[in-house]
């Protein structure tokens, strides 16, 4: 099972659009937060991918609606907490992430805020912060990720965007 994770898009509609239209086949979208209005377009724009895509609001969203966290269980044996971090202090550490991951009864714990993509297995949890689909903030071109997940095991990536994806 192949999801796509993306965060901190900041209003830019057209670079979380060329993510989801370059994944279709994924069968879940996860937004980390800090992109409620292009996500709320893409839904209109895009609507065979409603389904399967998952938000969590991030410190620069506005819309009370979406949650601040959310608990999937995509996979048989894998449980995943999504977040944007903020209240949780990732730009410190990960440890409280870690431990409302643990709380929750998940392996994998997503999370954004930073700008800066991470990928790490600590202690029973898979962290990912896919790092911001348009502001990267650690030298590195925009970013997202993709979580595969099987019977076998976690695979966590990073994908960075080339030239001629970014806008």
């Amino acid at each position: 099972m192949r999801i796509i994770v993306i965060s901190d898009t900041h209003q830019n509609y057209r670079s979380l659009e060329t993510i989801v239209k370059n994944n279709l086949d994924a069968h879940a979208f996860i937004h980390l937060g800090d992109g409620e209005s292009e996500c709320e377009l893409l839904l209109r724009t895009v609507p065979d991918v409603a389904d399967r895509f998952y938000y969590v609001r991030g410190n620069c969203d506005y819309e009370k609606s979406h949650p601040l966290t959310q608990t999937i269980e995509p996979f048989p044996g894998h449980r995943i907490f999504a977040t944007h971090g903020h209240r949780y202090f990732v730009a410190h550490s990960l440890d409280h992430l870690a431990q409302a991951a643990r709380e929750e009864g998940c392996n994998i714990a997503l999370y954004g805020h930073t700008h800066v993509s991470k990928t790490l297995y600590e202690n029973g949890i898979y962290l990912m912060n896919p790092g911001s689909a348009t502001h990267p903030r650690d030298g590195n071109p925009p970013s997202y990720g993709i979580l595969d997940l099987s019977t076998a095991g976690v695979m966590c990536n990073i994908v960075f965007l080339d030239e001629k994806l970014r806008f």
